[in-house]
This record gives C-alpha cells, sequence and structure tokens, in this order.
C-alpha cells in the first residue's frame, strides 16, 4: 500500500509514505493518481484531488465537509441525531433575524462563529451588550442552548473506531472546556452513553477521522461539534494514532472478493518509484 501525505507531523512514522508541500501538488499528479490513499491534504485541495484526479482521501471528503463550518455541522447533527444535538438558532445576520433570535434564545446562551476552533470564536451572551459585540463580528447568527455543564468528553474516532475518550474540565476562568483555552484533562472513565455517540455520529455522517466533544446532562449526551484535526494532548505519547489510521487504511484497501486486485486503481495502475519526501 502506497500513502501520499500532505501532513508530514501527522502521518510520521507510516510506511511507504512519500511527503509532499500542499502546493507543489499540480507537479506530482501522476503520483497523486498511483497513489492508494492521499493523507491529510489542505480544505482547499479537496476538490482537485477528489473529482480531478479521483484520489482517494484520508480523512473522509466528510470529514471535510461537515468539519469545516460549525453551521453545516449542526445541521447535519440535526438530521442524524435530533435528541441529541442542543437547541440551536441559526440565521442571517440581519436586524430583524439579531432581535428575533435574542428574544427567542433563553438566556444566557452561547453564539460562535461558523469557523472557529480550540474555543475561540464563542461567546457566552449575558447581556444585550455581549450579543451586540457577538453580531458585529459574524456573517452569520449561530446562537446555541445554554448547557449547564462543566465539562465535556473528548471522543477521538479514526476510521470506524473509538480510540480513545477522556474529560475535558472548566478552565479556571469558567465556560470553556478547551485544553487550549485552559482547561484540564481528565482521563476518567467515559460513559459508553458518550462513546457510542460519538460513534454512531461518525458512522451516520461518514466521518472517519475527529475528535467529538460530547457533553452530558443529567445522563443524556449532548453533541456540541467535532474537529477534523484534533489535538494530541489527551493522546499520550505512544503509536496508537498512526497504528489506528494505518490498519484502518488496510481494512478499507482489502477487496470484498479475494480474487479481485487491492487498491482503488485496479490491475491496470503501474507500481512507481516511491520516494519518501518531495
Amino acid at each position: 500500500m502506497h500513502l501520499v501525505s500532505f501532513n508530514v507531523f501527522r502521518t510520521l512514522g507510516l510506511p511507504n509514505t512519500t511527503v509532499l508541500k500542499p502546493d507543489q501538488f499540480l507537479r506530482h499528479r501522476k503520483l497523486l493518481q498511483q497513489a492508494d490513499w492521499v493523507l491529510f491534504p489542505e480544505y482547499w485541495q479537496l476538490n482537485a484531488l477528489v473529482h480531478g484526479l479521483k484520489c482517494r482521501v484520508f480523512p473522509s471528503e466528510a470529514s471535510y465537509r461537515i468539519g469545516h463550518d460549525k453551521v453545516e455541522m449542526t445541521r447535519a447533527f440535526q438530521t442524524v441525531a435530533p435528541a441529541h444535538t442542543p437547541w440551536t438558532l441559526i440565521e442571517a445576520n440581519g436586524p430583524h433575524e439579531r432581535e428575533q433570535v435574542w428574544q427567542a434564545m433563553p438566556h444566557p446562551f452561547v453564539a460562535k462563529l461558523p469557523k472557529a476552533s480550540m474555543g475561540e470564536g464563542v461567546w457566552l451572551i449575558e447581556s444585550r451588550a455581549d450579543w451586540q459585540r457577538y453580531c458585529e463580528v459574524t456573517d452569520v447568527l449561530y446562537a446555541q442552548e445554554y448547557l449547564p455543564i462543566d465539562r465535556d468528553a473528548r471522543v477521538v474516532v479514526i476510521g470506524d473506531q473509538v480510540l480513545t475518550a477522556y474529560w475535558r474540565t472548566q478552565a479556571d476562568q469558567g465556560f470553556y472546556n478547551n485544553v487550549a483555552k485552559g482547561g484540564q484533562i481528565d482521563t476518567s472513565p467515559v460513559p459508553a452513553v458518550v462513546t457510542d455517540l460519538a460513534l454512531q455520529l461518525a458512522r451516520d455522517l461518514g466521518v472517519d477521522h475527529a475528535g467529538f466533544d460530547i457533553a452530558l446532562v443529567d445522563g443524556h449526551p449532548y453533541v456540541l461539534e467535532f474537529n477534523r484535526l484534533f489535538g494530541n494532548q489527551g493522546l499520550g505519547q505512544g503509536r496508537d494514532l498512526p497504528d489506528a489510521i494505518l490498519a484502518y487504511l488496510r481494512r478499507c484497501s482489502e477487496p470484498s472478493d479475494p480474487t479481485e486486485p487491492v487498491g482503488p486503481r485496479g490491475p491496470s495502475r503501474r507500481e512507481p518509484a516511491w520516494p519518501t519526501a518531495v
């Protein structure tokens, strides 16, 4: 199995892997077309690789598309797990919509920018002034009910399996559980109801590389979001992550019929000379 990676740090230790710089991908079209898998391209490369060069990418296209925008992500959650999605209002940012959302949401509530991570772009809205400040910096209004929690669970899904799960406790400043914002990692057991929800969402949506953030309120899990490129603070320093990725890619590359050739290109693919880096 031959791999091409556009992210050297996330694919360290994977065998038979050629590393390319994203901005040089057009120089290596043949190499990419002959690869069994193309790993961790940038979002802007996706259309060219999937639809132009017909590459098989990891993470999956769904991981990229759904994970790129909180608005699209929440709408996807609402279709497959409405009972596990916090009540959310998504509206255009106009004067009427601003007032409508302000009046409809129980206070306090949470507001988010559609594209942000590591706790950035998230507000706790407690006053009109908070709401006004948020409205002035966003194109789309995204308002979500506030859940009374002091921690959430990060569930890491690789392929079709849960790799690990841990708690993220609230930062000293309050509200944020993100490690990047001062949250702390707690390795106490995460209930199966939480990990089961993450795995269900991943399977239903076709997401195969994600860190799902799930809150537990009175025993009921609510999915907040997932991050396609999640942090590794809670993963330890072993080979669990690369080994899980490699095992999943191999499983996906196995033919359903033993007489069929392995790989997305079939028997006509010529084996190239594979450098380790370009």
